[in-house]
């Protein structure tokens, strides 16, 4: 399943546009937040999609019961990128144990590039609820690749994949590689360029929120 959040009008859209302006987007600091906020976006909505248990709880004038989540899934974020997005499901699923992966594109002379997975730490996923975070969902090898790793630990009861944007073609690689998943994004683009990049897009998420990297 594929949930496109800009699809209906809301302050998704208003985040979104704020990401891809190439004005706005040079304040680091404003663009962190921006995909910070969609993250919390998606982690309102993704609870929406879970189980729910009846607690009782105790205030200074009574009791009440109050719906709770059962279990709290476990958030996994591709670095370095992912990581405002991380940290806006973060804030919302508070309680949650945290999963973090490499994976990055290697560069050749040619033009050409391959996805290398260099790094993983998480907890058990077996029978869990996985969210995992990556913003741009482009070629969607990087993704397909991640979460064939993170499967060899365990089989989670499904699988959330968040996005800032995504491509048709991405979301066609991971249709074709894994199953059981829903994808939450902010927008989805049709293009790819020559260097496999989103367009219109956004440029590249790691380096706006970050700073230019070396090419490896």
């Amino acid at each position: 399943m594929v949930i496109n959040l800009s699809k209906n009008n809301s302050l998704v859209n208003q985040f979104v546009s704020e990401i891809r302006d190439i004005k706005i987007q040079k304040d680091r600091l404003r663009f962190r937040r921006n995909i910070e906020r969609i993250g919390e976006i998606a982690a309102y909505e993704i609870s929406k999609t879970m189980e729910f248990s009846n607690r009782t709880f105790e205030t200074p004038l009574g009791t009440i019961g109050i719906p709770v989540l059962k279990e709290h899934p476990i958030l996994g974020t591709i670095l370095r990128a992912g990581l405002p997005l991380h940290n806006g499901l973060l804030n919302y699923f508070d309680q949650s144990d945290n999963a973090f992966i490499s994976a990055y594109r290697h560069h050749h002379a040619d033009g050409t590039f391959e996805i290398k997975l260099e790094y993983m730490a998480s907890s058990s996923i077996e029978n869990k609820i996985l969210i995992v975070a990556d913003p741009m969902l482009a070629t969607g090898h990087s993704m397909a690749l991640t979460l064939q790793e993170v499967f060899k630990l365990g089989k989670p009861k499904h699988t959330h994949i968040v996005s800032v944007i995504a491509s048709e073609a991405g979301i066609e690689k991971v249709r074709n590689s894994i199953d059981n998943f829903t994808l939450w994004t902010g927008a989805i683009d049709k293009e790819l360029n020559a260097m496999a990049y989103i367009v219109p897009g956004l440029g590249d998420a790691g380096d706006l929120a970050y700073g230019e990297k070396i090419q490896q």
